[in-house]
């Protein structure tokens, strides 16, 4: 009788390197198109998306435009859907907010992204 092999430990199952930094994120709803926008901060960044730290939690799933700039001064805009939110101030080290995951992001974008990554 064979046995079954434990699941694998849940651990980092990113893909991307990450760096935590703050950067200022202008959100707007990608899908709706509503008029005006937010501000969050983010709690850390990769080339595949962003933590951002927020207490007006979107639903998993929504699509998002994010505008932000690069402490280099290159201005970033992706469009991003929610892939994760994190409201209990246990999540995501204390803090309440959504991951979203880059999903129109430019190749220049992404190298600046991967750029900040290595360097912090």
């Amino acid at each position: 009788m064979s046995q079954t092999p434990p699941p694998p430990a849940r651990g980092n199952q990113r893909r991307h390197e990450r760096s935590t930094i703050d950067l200022l994120v202008t959100v707007t709803d990608a899908v709706n198109k509503v008029e005006g926008h937010i501000e969050l901060t983010t709690q850390d960044i990769s080339a595949g998306g962003a933590f951002v730290r927020s207490d007006l939690l979107f639903e998993v799933g929504e699509e998002l435009v994010l505008s932000f700039e690069l402490p280099s001064g290159r201005t970033i805009r992706a469009r991003g859907r929610v892939v994760r939110v994190a409201r209990e101030l246990g999540d995501e080290g204390g803090v309440p907010g959504m991951g979203i995951q880059f999903v129109d992001l430019a190749d220049a974008d992404r190298d600046a992204i991967l750029a900040l990554v290595s360097r912090t």
